[in-house]
């Protein structure tokens, strides 16, 4: 978990930056004012600039934290099912660490490697992050009284919590495809892309299968997102109150 703990932060940054930039973009050009109240195909398209620009840093952060994690079941367990304790066979882990693992990829794959999996990626993050943020903003309006210029702390916890239960909801049947596609390849490639990864999981498991970890995602993506927009918002409020303070 050290390589995603240290890289979130610049994730999250770039994901809310890239949503907040572009509406503004979009509602200067359009409207000609930045505080104009945006349009709902206004919050489509900042959503999915920013679902786009995401992969190109949760991409690999997520690669590698699912091969290290990965590393709970040997090769042995994973493709014979034997059990390794039994036969006696000691089988070395295929990555010693976040670092081991990005010029274990790089050598073996190259730098497209480590974009493994994005092309799923980019069909859950796009279509996630317009049901991530349209509801926040929507929610956030909705609650926040006539007459108040901005939600409150309470507001925008609830609102957060709810569009993060809603998007990662909605986004587990292609995480579970990516993230099967970011797991295979440690020790050989067993899907050939995301309508192959599709037609063996459905293939083997069911329909089923794109729906496994459903109610964890959104029960996770409460809390979680909840706090993210919480810290979001607060953190804007302090400083455009410092700006003030010291223009």
């Amino acid at each position: 978990m050290s390589f995603p703990l240290v890289s979130i932060a610049v994730y999250n940054s770039v994901v809310f930056g890239v949503f907040s930039n572009t509406q503004r973009f979009i509602s200067q050009h359009r409207y000609g004012n930045s505080n104009s109240p945006p349009a709902l195909m206004d919050l489509a398209l900042a959503s999915m600039a920013a679902g786009a620009v995401s992969v190109g840093i949760g991409g690999p952060v997520d690669l590698v934290k699912i091969r290290l994690q990965m590393q709970t079941q040997t090769f042995l367990e994973a493709n014979l099912n034997l059990k390794h304790r039994v036969t006696g066979i000691s089988i070395q882990t295929a990555y010693r660490g976040p670092v081991h693992c990005v010029a274990t990829i790089l050598r073996q794959d190259g730098l497209a490697g480590l974009y493994r999996g994005s092309s799923a990626m980019i069909l859950r993050d796009i279509p996630g992050y317009c049901l991530y943020f349209i509801p926040y903003v929507l929610l956030c309006g909705w609650i926040t009284p006539d007459g108040c210029l901005s939600p409150s702390p309470f507001s925008v916890w609830i609102a957060g919590g709810i569009a993060g239960a809603i998007s990662w909801g909605t986004a587990t049947p292609m995480d579970v495809v990516k993230s099967r596609l970011q797991a295979d390849g440690v020790y050989f490639k067993k899907y050939k892309g995301v309508i192959d990864c599709i037609s063996q999981s459905y293939h083997n498991d069911g329909l089923k299968i794109f729906f496994r970890g459903l109610t964890v995602n959104a029960v996770r993506g409460f809390p979680m997102c909840a706090a993210m927009f919480l810290g979001y918002e607060l953190s804007l409020k302090a400083i455009r109150d410092q700006a003030e303070t010291n223009p």
